[in-house]
């Protein structure tokens, strides 16, 4: 009996150990991604205001700053993911999390009390506030998609792709409808085109409210076992990683520009499409707002899908069939525009199909290879700059968007997306590496290798663990790591 009692103690021991693990592990990836919503939302808030603006302010907001306006959050973006993806990888997800939601709230807050002695002084106030708010969003993607691959890759490796997908991408895409639901909801309460600019400021106030519902869990995150072994905080070998990883990097920035350049354009101008096509809805804002409503709405089945045929047919797959949507609905759309346009549901379908298709694809596909292609070291880093290059990819779509309507015609900004398509399909093919949802440690295992065989003298882990178990040295190859070549501090 009491030999029993001593087997069974440490057995149920670690059972309660291994159950909070997974519970802290669960809790860490409802965390990373709780807030990704409200991304979705900022991304699509100027669906709509565009419109609006379009509407109250006809003289001074014309086509040079409404790209001004629309852009400035990408700009933002950019920066925010580089900087925020280096932040999370030398100081902690926790601290890179809490920072981005703070500064989302910040940038809400002055976007709503924007004000100017004249239009274009609030407008250039909007275009501050909508920055620091694409900073805080930018640095959502490296920090949120690391936080909670990491936490999946310790509670259920099998799910880990799925359960990334969403917590990240869906609530990004779902967030599309919701913004313009809410939209529709105020402009009905405020009683349509009588008090405008009370609805679009208290559209831009409600975009605080997400953060602000996570921020005290994201204060109680528990960092992953993953960064805690494998953070690199000094002496980080760039160049050993470039050359190690920079046909991955090609994959994962090259496909992110591709899908960016083509996505954010179509979406931040689809209420302003829809509007010259539906007849009476160039002063009707809910007529707008219920066609984009559909449109948006379209796109987040596909999400669904992407992350069904992860496990089915990996990444790059997926991602390769969510590019030949651009391609063949481009290719209709484009080739037919002047008739398609004349019967608004079809036309309504044939552009929310596509985008559902790249929301399967490259929306969901490039979070996932991102977040699963490199080491848990220089995760965020090379996340952060694969994001960066995609939002550069936005910022370039949406200032020529209007110059192609211009000079091609509307048609051609569908053709240019097949075209796209097909740029994102050869990228894709030779760039993107096959994924197969294997144990995250293992990739890290293959990059100890190659930075020891290169003689690199540095320090694994955050400083909280003094040194690896047995196990961990076990699963990382069974690596022989000497004083010289690591030393955990």
């Amino acid at each position: 009996m009491g030999s029993d009692s001593v087997d069974t103690v440490p057995h149920n021991a670690n059972n309660v150990v291994s159950r909070r693990v997974k519970i802290a592990s669960y809790f860490a990836i409802l965390c990373a991604g709780a807030a990704m919503i409200s991304d979705g939302y900022q991304n699509n808030c100027m669906t709509m205001a565009n419109a609006l603006f379009s509407i109250e302010y006809k003289e001074a907001y014309n086509s040079v700053m409404k790209t001004r306006v629309s852009n400035s959050i990408f700009v933002g973006e950019i920066l925010g993911q580089i900087t925020m993806g280096l932040v999370c990888d030398y100081f902690g997800r926790k601290v890179a999390l809490v920072a981005t939601t703070f500064l989302i709230v910040v940038g809400s807050i002055i976007a709503t009390a924007a004000k100017g002695s004249t239009p274009d002084g609030m407008f250039w106030m909007i275009i501050v506030a909508r920055g620091i708010i694409g900073f805080g969003i930018g640095g959502e993607y490296p920090v949120s998609s690391t936080s909670a691959a990491e936490a999946a890759n310790e509670a259920v490796q099998s799910l880990r792709a799925v359960l990334t997908i969403m917590v990240t991408e869906f609530p990004l895409a779902i967030g599309g409808p919701l913004s313009i639901s809410i939209f529709l909801i105020i402009y009905e309460a405020a009683s349509g085109l009588k008090h405008l600019s009370t609805i679009w400021r208290v559209y831009f106030g409600i975009g605080c409210v997400f953060p602000l519902v996570v921020f005290y869990f994201r204060l109680k995150l528990v960092t992953s076992k993953l960064y805690k072994n494998e953070a690199i905080k000094k002496r980080v070998p760039y160049v050993l990683v470039i050359r190690y990883y920079w046909k991955r990097i090609l994959g994962t920035a090259g496909s992110w520009f591709v899908f960016d350049f083509v996505t954010y354009p179509n979406s931040i101008f689809s209420a302003s499409i829809i509007s010259e096509i539906v007849p009476d809805s160039a002063t009707n804002l809910l007529k707008t707002g219920e066609w984009t409503l559909l449109l948006t709405s379209l796109a987040v089945p596909g999400v669904i899908l992407g992350a069904y045929l992860y496990t089915k047919i990996g990444a790059r797959n997926t991602m390769i069939i969510g590019f030949m949507g651009y391609i063949v609905f481009g290719l209709i759309i484009g080739c037919a525009y002047d008739k398609l346009v004349k019967i608004v549901p079809l036309f309504v379908i044939f552009y929310g199909i596509m985008n559902s298709l790249a929301q399967m694809g490259p929306g969901c596909m490039t979070i996932v290879a991102s977040a699963e292609s490199y080491a848990t070291g220089v995760r965020g880093s090379l996340f952060g700059f694969s994001a960066a290059i995609g939002k550069v990819g936005a910022v370039v779509g949406t200032q020529t968007f209007t110059a192609i309507q211009s000079n091609l015609g509307k048609n051609w900004t569908f053709i240019i997306a097949a075209i796209c398509g097909l740029v994102g399909v050869i990228v894709t093919y030779f760039c993107v590496p096959k994924l197969n949802g294997e144990d995250l440690m293992d990739e890290d295992a293959r990059f100890h290798k190659y930075l020891v065989d290169n003689n690199w003298e540095g320090a694994f882990g955050d400083g909280e663990s003094s040194e690896m178990s047995g196990s961990d040295v076990e699963k990382v190859d069974s690596i022989i790591l000497t004083s010289k070549d690591v030393s955990n501090p």
